[in-house]
């Protein structure tokens, strides 16, 4: 299984830096991890706490990190290695379950397709929870697997005759010791119900929408028609796993405005997800012999669909859908897929395979595989985020004058700053009342918009770091004041377009220098010297 895990090792290192580009969500990772404990525990409790756990971790990772390799590769590195790690670990992990589940060709080919995934390689290069999630959904899996096999007792050996016959030459004073009875081994079950629910807890503290593999769980067993010891044995770590998460998931209901912005579900998502369960769901009709009690086909279609379509459901009471947060649906078609290609590419002379056959089919995957390669490269492009917050930085420092006022629209691009504060020292942040840190918040708080409002009216310059076009508008007092005052008393100096922000100058009438300035307010003036 070391093969699928170095392919994936690699794959996860090739173009790691992404030209140093951060995004935003990578930018809170880096902010959280790097406050102390104490400050951190303070944040969680505003602000969140569905991923107190792994900033945490993140922290105590970061801590060794700087201390020993952050001047060798750098922090864009230092915040990617952990996931590279979990992915690895998710890929070893997806091959011993193919190979538990139908062989070991049908394992390794598991683990090549799953290391092959776009997606799989996204997140595997990305400094957030998922790719741990991942890792952590996809051995408690091979435990659960494990523990069912060792509950259910193997074929009995046929019985020896009732009669022997004597010995042809008998000694008749020959003496037999009674032999020793072997001892009984001792029931590996509890230790792997330990490690399976420990597993699952952590992933559910992880990221609380990793327990919608439960139910994944559950239709195996049940599809498996395991004893029903293994059915309460299983239900008795899963309400230990659902209390453990409980108070989290309770605490997190006073944070549900950070997913506000979720509306309905992005539509290459789910056409990604349509694409992956069709082709998975044909993978399922190729005939293969599942090893184990449970069968390939009753935990990989489950795997594949239920986590995704439950999320779904849950979206029309409340948007919630994003598909990184049940990424370990991929495992589903990973392990239908490699045990359809094991099937398809088995040998030839092998069940009626002639080589023929065999080359067109080896010929169509590595067409597959071409094909993928685009999306491959561009996934290690700045381009392939939402943002980059290292060009933003870059982009202010470029057009900045020592003293400039400096805004945010809206105030949850301060996390702009976070990975390169020096970038932004000298310009004067109009709207801040505290920052992050003193704020115990993402994002720090503002002034009320009357006084941003003054602020900004005795500046004479202002760099402005917000949304491109197209992006909807706050609005609340400080945003409003922020875009009126910018339109009654400011032109435009000069605008410069970064992956997912727009830095515009605004300058007063007079400040831009001649011919660089466009008006913004009501008389509608270009050039500075009008």
């Amino acid at each position: 299984m070391l093969m699928p895990s170095g392919v994936m090792l690699l794959l996860g290192a090739w173009g790691i830096r992404r030209q140093d580009a951060i995004w935003r969500d990578e930018a809170v990772t880096y902010d959280m991890a790097h406050r102390s404990l104490p400050d951190l525990w303070h944040t969680l409790l505003h602000v969140d706490v569905v991923h107190g756990l792994y900033y945490a971790l993140m922290h105590v990772w970061f801590r060794v990190y700087d201390a020993t390799l952050d001047g060798t590769f750098g922090e864009v590195v230092g915040l990617r290695l952990p996931s590279v790690a979990a992915m690895t670990a998710a890929t070893a992990g997806v091959a011993l379950l193919g190979h538990r589940l139908v062989g070991r060709r049908a394992g390794l080919l598991a683990g090549f397709t799953f290391a092959c995934i776009p997606v799989v390689q996204q997140y595997a290069q990305e400094g957030r929870s998922y790719a741990t999630v991942c890792a952590l959904v996809v051995w408690a899996t091979y435990l659960l697997v494990l523990t069912a096999a060792t509950a259910v007792p193997p074929p009995a050996r046929p019985h020896p005759p009732a009669y022997a016959p004597p010995h042809p030459h008998p000694h008749p004073h020959a003496y037999a010791p009674p032999q020793p009875r072997p001892r009984p081994r001792p029931d590996p079950r509890p230790r792997l119900w330990l490690g399976y629910t420990a597993l699952m807890l952590a992933a559910c503290l992880l990221h609380e929408f990793a327990c919608l593999v439960l139910p994944v769980h559950a239709a195996a067993l049940i599809l498996a028609r395991l004893p029903r010891r293994v059915l309460r044995a299983w239900a008795l770590s899963t309400a230990t796993v659902l209390a453990g998460l409980a108070p989290l998931a309770v605490f997190s209901t006073r944070q549900s405005a950070q997913i506000s912005w979720l509306m309905w579900p992005d539509p290459l998502q789910l056409l990604t997800f349509a694409v992956l369960a069709v082709l998975g769901l044909a993978c399922a009709r190729v005939r293969i012999r599942s090893r184990g009690p449970i069968g390939l086909r009753a935990l990989g279609i489950p795997l594949l669909l239920l986590p995704t379509l439950l999320l779904l459901l849950l979206s029309h009471v409340e948007p919630a859908y994003v598909d990184r947060y049940v990424l370990y649906y991929v495992v589903g078609f990973a392990l239908l897929a490699g045990a359809a290609l094991a099937r398809l590419l088995r040998p030839a002379g092998e069940a009626g395979q002639t080589r023929a056959r065999r080359l067109r089919r080896t010929a169509a995957v590595a067409l597959v595989l071409a094909a993928l390669l685009p999306i491959d490269v561009h996934l290690r492009s700045p381009d392939s985020r939402v943002d980059d917050v290292t060009a933003v930085a870059r982009a202010v420092r470029t057009v900045a004058e020592p003293g400039d006022g400096l805004l945010f629209m809206p105030a949850r691009r301060r996390i702009w700053t976070a990975t390169r504060p020096h970038d932004f020292r000298g310009l004067t942040d109009l709207a801040l009342d505290k920052s992050p840190l003193a704020s115990h918040t993402l994002y720090g708080t503002e002034r009320s918009g009357d006084a941003i409002r003054a602020r900004m009216l005795a500046s004479r310059r202002i760099v402005v770091a917000g949304d491109p076009d197209g992006q909807p508008a706050d609005d609340n007092d400080q945003e409003i004041a922020k875009r009126a005052t910018l339109r009654d008393a400011f032109a435009v100096c000069s605008t410069t377009e970064v992956r997912g922000a727009r830095i515009t100058v605004y300058g007063r009438p007079g400040a831009c220098g001649t011919g660089a300035a466009r008006w913004t307010g009501a008389a509608r003036w270009t050039g500075a010297a009008r």
